[in-house]
């Protein structure tokens, strides 16, 4: 892989990722597992935006990038956390984790 470059390679990875999350998005019924493909498709958009922001080596790093980083992960796990306390309270109110119009043929615990 000599002629690849860490950038391409971040890129490819965040963009496996963002597949890997849309694909838990829209199979998964389970509330829970539809949260972490979530997390897991906003890391890949995470690594998309330090791939996109990367420079030469010899060029300072754009600074833009970064922000949007720490401030992508701080809302995401506030968002998480957020999202965590509905579902306890769904859960405690319904006895259930799952929502009513999930696909009927995969085995959700309650």
């Amino acid at each position: 892989m000599s002629g690849v470059d860490t950038g391409t390679i971040f890129a490819l990875t965040g963009a496996v990722l963002i597949g890997i999350g849309v694909y838990g998005l829209l199979v998964r019924g389970h509330m829970l597992r539809r949260l972490i493909a979530f997390n897991v498709m906003s890391s890949g958009i995470f690594l998309m935006f330090g791939a996109t922001g990367a420079r030469g080596p010899a060029a300072a790093p754009d600074p833009v990038p970064q922000a949007l980083i720490i401030t992508g992960l701080v809302v995401a796990l506030a968002a998480t956390a957020l999202v965590v306390a509905l579902l306890l309270r769904y859960a405690q109110i319904t006895g259930r984790a799952a929502l009513s119009e999930d696909m009927p043929g995969e085995d959700d615990p309650a």
